[in-house]
């Protein structure tokens, strides 16, 4: 914290952002959204207002707007006193989070069988293609992130932008989720499993479609163990603005 002497002519200058700006609330949004999706900010780490707007090089309100967004999105904890943090969810609520897309992409995967394109199956292979380079290169982030994106990919191509939308929310809440209690071999599993489900929507077989669906989620469901890690300290600038290639 700042001492009461120091004056704003003495303050150092904010860092500046070095992968593009972060100016906008929004885009601090989405920063922290996509450090939580790509494991790199861990369930319960500390958010501090003042690192962050260090981090960003902006002020303490833009920053404090951005968390009360994510707060809304369950992605963030508001706590009085303490400040936010990254939202760690129990096995209960990771449990609920997959009961809920459960029901929700059985009639996504259902429909999208009944109107999948070639251009749609042509996208999503080239999707699993980066999946499957982003798992042998052993590129974590990457392949957590598109993990999440090929189920909402499909939910946008469905048709239905409302559950595509919910289904993005739940797909973010799902990622803390499993980096909690998820074992590494379903991650290295769900690649593969995404390919007999595009053959399936391939041949317009919905009851197979929906049944490998549930057989996926249920894997997921099944790997997530008791216990899991988080809140440990971290750099907020590596998490958030990782190194240029």
């Amino acid at each position: 914290m700042i001492g009461l002497a120091t004056t704003r002519a003495s303050r150092p200058a904010p860092a500046r952002p070095r992968n593009g700006s972060a100016s906008t609330t929004e885009a601090i949004a989405s920063r922290i959204t996509d450090a939580v999706i790509e494991h790199r900010l861990l369930p319960g780490a500390k958010l501090g207002e003042e690192a962050l707007a260090e981090v960003f090089g902006v002020s303490r309100t833009k920053v404090r707007q951005a968390l009360i967004r994510l707060a809304q999105e369950k992605l963030v904890t508001l706590q009085p006193a303490r400040g936010a943090f990254v939202a760690k969810p129990d096995a209960r609520e990771a449990r609920e989070l997959f009961d809920a897309r459960r029901i929700m992409e059985r009639v996504l995967i259902e429909r999208f069988a009944a109107s999948a394109t070639r251009e749609h199956l042509s996208a999503l292979r080239d999707h699993m293609r980066e999946e499957q380079a982003a798992i042998r290169g052993q590129d974590t982030a990457r392949r957590n992130r598109l993990l999440g994106e090929f189920h909402v990919r499909i939910a946008r191509m469905a048709g239905n932008q409302v559950m595509a939308d919910m289904l993005g929310e739940l797909v973010r809440r799902s990622s803390l989720a499993t980096l909690l209690f998820q074992t590494s071999r379903s991650a290295a599993c769900s690649s593969d499993e995404y390919a007999a489900l595009v053959d399936a929507v391939r041949k317009r077989d919905a009851i197979l479609a929906v049944r490998l669906m549930d057989e996926h989620l249920a894997h997921v469901e099944r790997d997530l163990k008791a216990g899991g890690r988080g809140g440990e300290p971290l750099d907020l600038r590596a998490a958030l603005l990782p190194a240029r290639t």
